[in-house]
């Protein structure tokens, strides 16, 4: 009996991102697509009424950024998964992303690249960063976070 499949909800406000997402997953039967939202409200209704194990959410939407909905998220569902998939590289930016609790932050321009692996490392309960993201002050962070 083969285990089910992981259920992500992805966040984006552009249409064709969350498209090249669907995408890149549907090569991993484990990874389950269950809804696509394009706010941080509809994002934090379908996480509650949906619980998806895992949140792929961008920073830049159109009501709430995508920090505020990853803590928002994590009130109502702690156990949630949560993988920023931005282009934003600032240090102060990755740093906050990741200190609302997600578990990875992959950059746009390396999804195709990272996003699976992300995936794979927040099942396992550990952390992953696009190398485009990483500077010493972030692996200083993600450290921390491991502690």
């Amino acid at each position: 009996m083969s285990n089910p499949a992981i259920r992500v909800l992805v966040v984006d406000d552009y249409m064709p991102w969350r498209g090249f997402v669907a995408l890149v997953l549907s090569d991993h039967p484990q990874f389950r697509i269950v809804a696509e939202a394009d706010s941080g409200i509809t994002a934090i209704q379908k996480t509650i009424e949906l619980k998806p194990e895992v949140v792929v959410l961008d920073i830049g939407l159109p009501d709430m950024n995508g920090i505020m909905v990853a803590e928002e998220i994590l009130k109502f569902a702690p156990t949630t998964r949560i993988i920023f998939l931005t282009e934003n590289t600032s240090r102060d930016i990755v740093q906050a992303a990741l200190s609302t609790g997600a578990q990875a932050y992959v950059v746009k321009s390396s999804a195709s690249r990272d996003l699976t692996a992300a995936l794979d490392a927040v099942m396992i309960r550990a952390y992953f960063v696009s190398a485009a993201a990483t500077s010493p002050g972030i692996r200083k962070h993600i450290q921390h976070a491991e502690d």
